[in-house]
């Protein structure tokens, strides 16, 4: 598993979750400790990749945390509206 596919993985999870899968555009932001991994949808789908009092983006978050902790790299899942 290399770095990117963090990436990737959100990708995946994001797209699965939306009804405009073409619009989701991840970005990823590398610093020297923590990787910043920028999610954005649109507008309609803001809500889905939230979810009911974050929910989802905090499941989003916990599986995002689980696979860069096996990559030994900190990383954080920013939704950008």
């Amino acid at each position: 598993m290399d770095p990117s596919s963090l990436r990737d993985l959100v990708e995946f999870m994001a797209k699965s979750l939306v009804d405009n899968p073409d619009d989701v555009d991840v970005n990823e932001v590398v610093g020297e400790q923590t990787t910043v991994v920028e999610l954005k949808v649109a507008k309609e789908d803001l809500g889905k990749v939230i979810g009911k009092q974050g929910r989802t983006a905090r499941s989003m978050r916990t599986i995002l945390n689980a696979a860069s902790t096996k990559l030994q790299k900190r990383s954080v899942l920013e939704i950008v509206e």
